[in-house]
């Protein structure tokens, strides 16, 4: 990978370069061809550069950027797995690719059966009753499953105020509740990173409308006790929510049907096959307890005598949440991967994500403080504490991970952890690989003790330096000019 600086485009730019020529007009000229038709003469400032000057330009501009398949991806919390190429070549299969959402029923019956059968899967993997698989992202099923509790309460006749998010929850929970119209209330954790329960019990109250529990939560503990949280928040007349942005660490293992849970919403971004990060585009299906069904959004799809029907006629329904039936290639992304595995492979994917995790913890519990000591899953929370009394934070550390050429996992949360340096490897990555990320901390934790600056002012290596990421959030440059680059330099 280059380090050296590549100009921009405009840099590179020089008069009376061109990328091809047209051959000379060869038929008579027409005038007034174009003339209701906007047309612009020239473009001020735009690069005249060859063609070889643009394919290297951005050739050198791709080797910079860090992905999947260029290595380990540790972000916590995000299951950065690598994803097999076929299926992405299913999904652009010509008839799957070009299905015009506008089309008929009796058009689309292949893909209709697609999302059925997808959804009949998730309902197994899951242990829920029903699905539905609009929902474009995580945040997004998160705001549908509230939508459904808060739907059903009122249909009880209240609906209620307060939605309780224990601290180790995924940090949109809160917005998903306040953009229902709840007043978000913490739930603290205990000694083990789990819920505390007396604390649980002592806030709720017929005010509650529903629990928001990550599980496993972002310390990658598994809530043992999830089915006493079940019947403490159901006692009340509660629901329980249940982000399953970590289903990576349960598939094929334990369903949170069997948990009592009421909403779950999974992440097809994450754990089905669809790489993540840039925007999308993800899939964020919810899945919901019997109760829960009528809520579900428009259309549902049913099969009857044979024949797949989209159904509009669902007056508890709380409506059309995305246009069309969500994003269907990333749907088939995951249908394809979930047959292509079994019931024997998704098992193997839970058993090897906590194997790596588990790996990488024990290997770095000694350089590295763990401020829960309880078992983890698919991930794991260190601390920057040990190396905080040589002035290094978690920040530093990341950094200088880029000069081993090692992705940085991510830093500051959860926020119980103070410090934080949240891995979570996936089972995607091969013992090479995370021994590779292991030696890059043990190293980096001896650097803290013995030459620290070298960790404050690091990456050292990389295409860019450490920004100044206050200025860079608060005054970015959005468009190029000479002046504001001789500015920057």
């Amino acid at each position: 990978m280059t380090t050296l600086r590549e100009p921009l485009i405009f840099e590179v730019s020089g008069e009376g370069k061109r990328g091809f020529l047209l051959p000379k007009l060869d038929v008579p000229v027409k005038e007034g061809v174009l003339k209701n038709i906007p047309v612009r003469e020239e473009i001020r400032g735009f690069p005249e550069v060859s063609e070889v000057e643009v394919v290297r330009h951005f050739t050198r501009l791709s080797q910079t950027n860090y992905c999947i398949d260029l290595g380990f991806y540790p972000l916590g919390s995000c299951t950065m797995k690598y994803n097999p190429k076929i299926n992405e070549k299913i999904a652009l299969t010509k008839e799957l690719l070009l299905s015009h959402p506008y089309s008929s029923e009796e058009l689309v019956q292949g893909n209709l059966e697609i999302l059925k059968n997808t959804e009949e899967l998730l309902k197994n993997i899951t242990g829920m009753d029903a699905f539905t698989l609009q929902p474009s992202a995580g945040a997004q099923g998160e705001l549908v499953g509230m939508m459904l509790i808060r739907s059903c309460l009122e249909e009880r006749g209240d609906p209620r105020k307060i939605v309780l998010i224990p601290d180790s929850a995924h940090g949109t929970n809160p917005s998903s509740a306040h953009i229902c119209g709840y007043r978000v209330q913490e739930i603290k954790s205990n000694e083990q990173g789990t819920v505390d329960l007396a604390d649980l019990e002592k806030n709720m109250s017929e005010d509650v409308a529903a629990l928001m529990v990550t599980n496993p939560n972002t310390l990658g503990v598994f809530e043992s006790d999830i089915k006493k949280i079940s019947a403490i928040v159901h006692a009340k007349g509660g629901f329980v929510y249940m982000d399953g942005a970590n289903m990576n660490a349960l598939i094929g293992k334990s369903k949170p049907g069997d948990m009592d849970v009421d909403v779950i919403h999974l992440n097809l971004h994450k754990t089905f096959s669809t790489p993540h990060g840039g925007g999308g585009p993800g899939a964020g299906p919810v899945g919901v307890a019997k109760e829960l069904e009528p809520f579900l959004p428009v259309p549902i799809i049913q099969k009857v005598k044979g024949h797949y029907r989209l159904v509009f006629d669902r007056p508890k329904s709380i409506g059309r949440v995305r246009s069309f039936y969500g994003n269907f290639l990333v749907i088939v992304k995951a249908l394809a991967y979930i047959l292509s595995l079994g019931p024997e492979g998704l098992n193997e994917i839970s058993e090897t994500a906590v194997l790596n995790s588990n790996y990488i913890r024990k290997s770095l519990e000694v350089e590295f403080h763990l401020k829960y000591k309880s078992p983890t899953l698919h991930e794991c929370v260190f601390s920057d504490k040990h190396q905080r009394s040589y002035g290094v934070q978690n920040i530093d550390i990341a950094k200088r991970l880029i000069d081993y050429g090692v992705h940085p996992p991510t830093i500051s949360f959860p926020l119980i952890v103070p410090g934080a340096l949240m891995v979570e490897p996936t089972e995607t990555e091969s013992k090479r690989d995370l021994d590779t990320f292991i030696d890059a901390m043990k190293q980096i934790a001896r650097e803290a003790k013995e030459n620290p600056e070298i960790l404050k002012s690091a990456p050292h290596n990389a295409y860019v330096r450490r920004l100044d990421e206050t200025t860079a959030a608060r005054s970015p440059i959005l468009r190029w000019s000479r002046e504001n680059r001789k500015e920057r330099e």
